[in-house]
């Protein structure tokens, strides 16, 4: 088969492709298997343009379904750890033409998702439909609340309308965070949309995901500063190598297969004022010396997946790189270092690993939110299909060329930090977790009223979860 062709039967399905996609799926896939993996492809990637790592992950995926035993750039298809970030692709120098192909691409993506639960017509067609029920899809701004009712702004790329929402609507509208994408279902009279539904992307109902090996979730461990919490991690590193508690604990230990920890690897230098007299290590790189110190005491054999956050070495902006190969070369060899967000496939297993920075512009946006139920605010996450809807709060975001913020693939767990609280539910099947700290109060947490529940984590087994708490 040809590149032509191949360009061709994308096209059918309504995407383009990247010629480096399409050399890729011609080295890699026979022409007896092509059509079923073009199919696999449109059905899995929410891509226009289909990249060469969009063809990569679903030739990986497509070849587990089906079990056909091959390598791909001698790589094992199954049975392997498997990882999608931002560490190694980011393109963005911050000019306007990166933040236009940056909310383009948010657009893109969310209004897809939306567009699979309603239909929708192009907000300059509105006066075509006077006094008529219609639905439109477009991206949130300007949201009034006037007490018994709210009207909020939407807009697509050919215009923008005014929603008013009135009664049990005003409490879903005046929760719109802005700059994210729904679908609105209404009647369009005297050039405004008097709207009966409001649609989130959300996520579908699936089953919970089962399997025969242990995950453990923790998060902020914060090493370098003077508040970790080093005794209580010590016995938490002897319990999962088997040392220490009783019969049914050892065994909870046994089936741990791996450890997922979502950021603040380390506390940092100058992340908060006078941070410099709560840190036990002032040097950034002896910090993450340590870190390596400490995640050693750790078994051999279970694999550590090791992503980052606001207090890392690393870029603010959110999506965030992997650490630098000079810090990550000092680390055991079972460490795995991802960026923030990243999705990691662990034997088939999704997992979506998300420090939690924006939690903090979600829960000051929306008062029903609470940082003592973390989970609360990251299923309001899940339900918007995107990490960080606010654009401009707290959490700096990098203007990529395409949105990374987006949750477009619906994982099995999705896994947070940052807020040092511990909460967990499983929402619409997928287990949604914030995996606490090791870090006691610091005094700029007392100051702030925030009040951390350390030694905390979530164990994840056979589509159960408990927790295990390693200090009184």
């Amino acid at each position: 088969m040809d590149k032509k062709t191949v360009v061709k039967k994308f096209a059918v399905y309504g995407r383009n492709i990247h010629p480096l996609a399409v050399e890729t799926l011609l080295k890699n896939v026979n022409n007896k298997d092509i059509d079923k993996i073009i199919a696999h492809i449109c059905k899995t990637t929410t891509s226009f343009v289909i990249s060469k790592d969009d063809v990569e992950r679903a030739i990986r995926s497509y070849k587990c379904d089906t079990k056909i035993e091959k390598k791909i750039k001698n790589q094992k298809v199954c049975n392997e750890i498997n990882i999608r970030d931002v560490t190694g692709k980011s393109t963005c120098e911050g000019g306007i033409e990166d933040f236009i192909a940056y909310f383009n691409s948010r657009y893109e993506k969310l209004s897809i998702l939306v567009r699979r639960r309603i239909g929708g017509i192009k907000i300059s067609s509105l006066n075509k439909f006077g006094n008529g029920q219609v639905e439109v899809v477009g991206m949130v701004k300007n949201v009034r609340d006037f007490g018994n009712f709210a009207i909020f702004d939407i807009e697509d790329k050919t215009g923008s309308v005014s929603v008013f929402a009135g009664e049990k609507l005003r409490d879903i509208a005046i929760e719109l965070l802005g700059d994210e994408v729904i679908g609105v279902i209404g009647v369009y009279k005297n050039g405004r949309i008097y709207a009966n539904r409001i649609i989130f992307p959300d996520i579908p109902m699936r089953e919970r995901a089962k399997k025969d090996f242990g995950i453990i979730f923790t998060s902020d461990t914060h090493f370098g500063s003077r508040e970790f919490m080093e005794r209580e991690w010590n016995v938490f590193a002897k319990w999962l190598s088997c040392e220490v508690g009783n019969d049914k604990m050892i065994d909870l230990a046994s089936k741990v297969k791996y450890v997922v920890i979502a950021g603040d690897i380390v506390d940092g230098v100058g992340v908060y004022p006078g941070q410099e007299k709560e840190l036990e290590i002032t040097d950034i790189y002896e910090q993450y010396e340590l870190a390596a110190e400490q995640l050693s005491k750790l078994p051999k054999d279970v694999k550590i997946i090791l992503s980052v956050g606001n207090h890392d070495a690393i870029r603010q902006a959110e999506p965030q790189p992997a650490l630098p190969k000079e810090i990550r070369d000092l680390f055991p060899k079972n460490v795995i270092h991802v960026g923030n967000p990243a999705y990691v496939n662990l034997d088939g297993l999704k997992v979506l690993i998300y420090h939690g920075r924006s939690l903090d512009d979600v829960i000051t946006k929306i008062p029903r939110l609470s940082y003592d139920k973390p989970h609360e605010a990251m299923i309001e996450l899940l339900k918007r299909r995107h990490l960080c809807p606010i654009y401009g709060g707290k959490t700096p975001i990098a203007p990529e060329r395409e949105d990374w913020l987006v949750i477009d693939e619906i994982p099995d767990v999705f896994h947070c930090g940052h807020i040092h609280t511990y909460g967990v539910e499983f929402y619409r099947g997928v287990l949604v977790v914030n995996s606490g700290t090791w870090q006691a109060q610091t005094e700029f947490q007392r100051k702030m009223n925030l009040n951390p529940m350390p030694c905390n984590v979530a164990l994840y087994y056979n589509g159960k979860v408990g927790k295990l708490k390693f200090c009184k």
